[in-house]
């Protein structure tokens, strides 16, 4: 996960060369689509897949590919994010004021709902239903 107050193609280089080596391909959102980028992959013996720029229809060799992965990365990513954001009331304002204070309610719900994860789990009980009425009785 990447800084969000720096670039995604100017942090990706180096995150690129950390991945083992059997991964052999990278996606990313348009920003990754960057010819330093580019550049590190083809150098590493991967293959980028982003997003193009520029009117669709996109017609190159890898249109079929980008638009697979695209649509299985949407599903897993916001199905989570609306999950996560349904419960801890994520759709208006947070409860803090102040950066620091933001990034701690964030850190601390994602360790809840780690730990709440982890405690399901380890019972055997369903990982998503009813988590929020679970959380919300903790």
């Amino acid at each position: 996960m990447t800084p969000a107050n720096t670039a995604d193609n100017e942090t990706a280089p180096a995150l690129i060369w950390e991945l083992p080596p059997d991964v052999r391909f990278v996606l990313g959102d348009r920003h990754y689509n960057a010819p330093n980028v580019r550049e590190v992959c083809e150098r590493s013996d991967r293959i980028l897949i982003a997003t193009k720029y520029g009117a669709y229809p996109h017609t190159d060799e890898g249109v079929e590919v980008r638009r697979i992965f695209h649509k299985l990365r949407s599903l897993a990513i916001e199905n989570f994010n609306e999950h996560f954001k349904g419960i801890f009331d994520g759709h208006g304002q947070v409860p803090t004021k102040g950066l620091v204070n933001t990034r701690r309610f964030a850190l601390g719900a994602i360790l809840v709902y780690q730990l709440a994860l982890l405690y399901r789990f380890q019972n055997g009980l369903e990982l998503c239903v009813g988590l929020k009425a679970f959380l919300k009785a903790a």
